[in-house]
């Protein structure tokens, strides 16, 4: 499989909006939470108060991992700024339809902040027809895809 099919095969995984684990990490010091992401153009999107602690991590140190479900993915945090400036608002309508009871109770207060991750890594673990188990290594840098078994 490409590099490319690979990607799409990803996204699709994880469909149009997951709950996911993000990790960041300050001075050696890491933490981890859930955050509601929304995905297109080949990037993940979640939106966050820009005086969080996470928030403040995020731009001290961008590079992050987030997982759902045997997909984790390591990367590098944009602040795209607030989320009604962005171009098109995509995310806002994504948010607004996936996520309502997040987006009624936070998209009004203008502290809210876009935050854009681009995938630099991706491990995504998975089982083939015969229900033996693999892994998909993705380096977007190289723009390669590794398939190794775990089962042989």
């Amino acid at each position: 499989m490409d590099f490319q099919t690979s990607v799409e095969r990803m996204f699709h995984q994880l469909g149009d909006y997951k709950i996911m684990a993000l990790a960041s990490s300050v001075h050696d010091h890491v933490t981890v939470r859930n955050v509601s992401c929304v995905f297109y153009n080949d990037r993940i999107y979640f939106k966050t108060d820009k005086h969080f602690r996470k928030t403040q991590q995020l731009l001290k140190n961008p590079n992050v991992a987030m997982c759902w479900n045997g997909v984790q993915i390591e990367g590098i945090a944009t602040n795209k700024g607030l989320v009604i400036d962005e171009d098109g608002r995509i995310f806002e309508a994504k948010y607004k339809q996936y996520l309502w009871g997040s987006y009624n109770a936070y998209s009004h207060i203008d502290t809210e902040i876009l935050i854009e991750v681009a995938p630099v890594f991706a491990e995504i673990w998975d089982q083939d027809q015969d229900g033996k188990g693999f892994q998909t290594f993705l380096d977007f840098k190289n723009k390669t895809v590794e398939v190794i078994y775990y089962d042989e």
